[in-house]
């Protein structure tokens, strides 16, 4: 059907042509002429965007202005962005060693959102990243929800690349780094994945978990690699099988009760480097054999602390007992036999004998000083776990298959590497002793940058004592010093 000649009459732009739409073929639009290109030897023009329509014999622009929807933001949160990204960027150029340069990108910025962003969802993490100035720094990332969710399958499906980023970043820790291992639960009520089970804590959290184990390194204070096991697995049934994946094989391993050497005796026996310094039952045989609640002496150093040191073939075990320790044990005893009225007296003669004792095993030959203070640094890797599950809140799995939880896991790990650097970062320049970790990283979330007129970015006004921390933390310069006024005429003394 031909566009009638009053139409094509109308005056409207040059290198415009008219298109009819519409049911009924009687709305006209006005399309702008961009170019041509050469189809079968003969130059065919090519049509752009609609520029107005032709209504009542008159020519309608579009409006110039564009709607609030297709418009861009103009307020992005800046300041935890940034610090986040000078401490994590190093992670990025670990990855590009194993991952394409595209995803390693999306990894890392799904780790950093999760950071800046506590408890946030996959579906949420394209509106923060679009939010933040993440998107300036690494644009065009595909965080949409659908886009995540293939993602993160993807991801741990190739767990043998995972792997590979947990040896390398074995690899790094020395011979005299104190490796802390410990394991934690999170639950897990998917029904299609294989590392979800009831495990020992089931009958008092009422759900499925999967367990994590993690490597803490001490020197350096942050993670050094993890893994996914089922819920119902025991600590020590995935020791070995942990150190040897993730190829720890130099530095003392420092760990708890679940975790005994002879659970991993084949491991520690081809690494001559790898050691150990593990607590044991207090129920074992050679605690009584060799007398190790015999204390000979008095730990230097340490008030209210006997000691006691034994040679056992290739082992050395040390004991201890903490006097101040011993009677809070006994006392929370005695309180909870009154609260049930079940006090026994041979019960508490045998939980006398054993308050406050520590009974450590290592097949290394150290001084009983250095033992105990090593040992009393395991807390750290409590620490740990502690910022695992409230700052980051990953108490909780929210993907289904196991390839969608090894990946998130994989994003989990290098988010809590990501806290760590962090709080470092805080302990550093002494924030720590007047502010909690959470409150500064809302101070941070407060620091937004706005697009001015001219296109640039400037920082929002603060409160005073707000931007005092951004500029302890070296993200703003720090007001010049005003220089000292010289000391005016003396005063007149009166006679």
């Amino acid at each position: 059907m031909p566009i009638p000649k009053e139409i094509l009459s109308v005056p409207r732009p040059v290198n415009t042509i008219v298109i009819m739409y519409g049911k009924d073929k009687d709305r006209f639009a006005v399309r702008q002429r961009i170019g041509c290109k050469c189809v079968e030897g003969r130059n065919v023009p090519v049509n752009g965007p609609t520029i107005g329509h032709i209504r009542d014999g008159v020519f309608v622009p579009l409006e110039r202005t564009a709607t609030v929807t297709s418009s861009g933001i103009d307020l992005k949160d800046w300041a935890d962005v940034i610090l986040c990204d000078r401490l994590f960027s190093p992670v990025r150029e670990e990855l590009e060693e194993v991952y394409a340069k595209s995803d390693a990108t999306r990894i890392y910025c799904i780790s950093l959102l999760r950071v800046c962003n506590p408890g946030i969802k996959d579906c949420e993490l394209k509106e923060a990243y679009e939010t933040g100035f993440l998107s300036e720094f690494y644009p065009d990332v595909a965080l949409s929800r659908n886009t995540v969710s293939k993602f993160l399958g993807d991801l741990g499906k190739t767990c043998s690349r995972i792997t590979a980023f947990m040896r390398s970043r074995a690899e790094r820790t020395g011979i005299d780094h104190h490796v802390l291992i410990d394991g934690t639960l999170k639950s897990d009520e998917s029904k299609v994945n294989s590392l979800s089970d009831f495990s020992r804590k089931a009958k008092a959290k009422g759900t499925r978990d999967i367990s994590v184990l993690y490597a803490f390194d001490l020197e350096r204070m942050e993670p050094i690699c993890s893994k996914c096991f089922p819920g119902n697995m025991l600590d020590l049934t995935s020791y070995e099988s942990f150190i040897r994946e993730n190829n720890i094989t130099k530095g003392i391993i420092v760990a708890d009760k679940g975790f005994p050497s002879s659970a991993a005796s084949l491991h520690f026996g081809k690494n001559p480097d790898l050691h150990y310094l593990n607590p044991l039952r207090r129920n074992l045989k050679i605690i009584d054999e060799l007398h190790m609640m015999d204390f000979t002496g008095i730990l230097p150093g340490f008030e209210g602390v006997t000691y006691r040191k034994e040679k056992s073939g290739g082992k050395w075990l040390y004991s201890y007992r903490d006097a101040y320790r011993a009677g809070k044990e006994e006392r929370d005893y005695l309180k909870r036999a009154k609260s049930k009225d079940k006090y026994r007296h041979g019960e508490f003669l045998e939980k006398q004998k054993v308050s406050g004792t520590v009974v450590l095993e290592s097949d290394l030959d150290l001084t009983p000083e250095a033992a105990y203070k090593t040992y009393g640094k395991r807390w750290e890797i409590e620490l740990v776990m502690r910022f695992y599950k409230s700052a980051c809140e990953f108490d909780e799995t929210r993907v289904h298959d196991d390839y969608s939880v090894i990946g998130t896991e994989f994003c989990d790990f290098l988010a809590s590497v990501l806290t760590y650097r962090l709080i470092n970062a805080f302990d550093k320049k002494s924030l720590l002793n007047d502010f909690t970790y959470k409150k500064l990283m809302s101070v941070l979330k407060r620091g937004k940058k706005v697009k001015g007129e001219s296109g640039e970015w400037e920082l929002i006004k603060m409160n005073p004592s707000h931007e005092k921390i951004l500029t302890t933390l070296g993200l703003l310069e720090a007001p010049p010093v005003p220089p000292k006024r010289k000391p005016g005429r003396p005063k007149k003394v009166k006679i």
